[in-house]
């Protein structure tokens, strides 16, 4: 099974080379996001907690979506891999996906970083801001705090896959097919 992070911070290309991988590989696209608003629109117990807390402007815990992402992982336990996305964020949700993994007899094959300069990342999101409508992609100051966020609360998370010898860091500028070139060349090597 090939379990992949894909890591780099907002403008990085994750979901271009995601949709990419997974149209390769046949891998399911595993976004936090996604799971939040599934669960809550499936009225299900863990949806219910999620729309309560976040009704109240809270944080939806890590054990709630480790037990979202347990629920996808049981649905799809044919499938050739998994494609985490906006997951893990921060090394206590690293260190709980690993666990919840291994219950399951799987693991994280790799987090595979793209590198992308904060000037491109700014430069790509407020091109991005021009025709996606999302307003935290239109201005630059909220780019910036994006930006500052990844690099202080969610960067750290790739010492954790450096730790275990699963982490490769790859060059996030040039073309979308350079970059995908660059993913395959790594995933070759799981």
């Amino acid at each position: 099974m090939l379990n992949l992070v894909l890591f780099g911070p907002p403008g990085a290309g994750k979901g271009t080379q995601s949709q990419k991988l997974i149209e390769k590989f046949g891998l399911i696209h595993l976004s936090t996001g996604d799971l939040l608003r599934a669960e809550k629109a499936q009225g299900t117990e863990l949806g219910l907690e999620a729309k309560k807390l976040m009704d109240e402007g809270k944080l939806v815990p890590d054990a709630v979506v480790i037990g979202m992402i347990s629920n996808k992982l049981d649905a799809n336990k044919d499938a050739k891999g998994f494609i985490f996305d906006g997951f893990p964020r921060t090394v206590a949700q690293a260190e709980a996906l690993d666990d919840l993994l291994s219950s399951k007899e799987s693991a994280i094959s790799g987090m595979i970083a793209l590198q992308v300069t904060d000037e491109e990342l700014e430069h790509r999101l407020l091109l991005r801001g021009e025709s996606s409508g999302r307003p935290d992609d239109a201005n630059l100051e909220v780019i910036r705090k994006r930006i500052k966020v990844y690099n202080d609360e969610t960067a750290p998370v790739a010492g954790f896959y450096q730790s275990q010898n699963k982490y490769t860091s790859i060059n996030g500028i040039g073309t979308v097919e350079e970059i995908f070139d660059a993913i395959i060349t790594v995933i070759e090597t799981y």
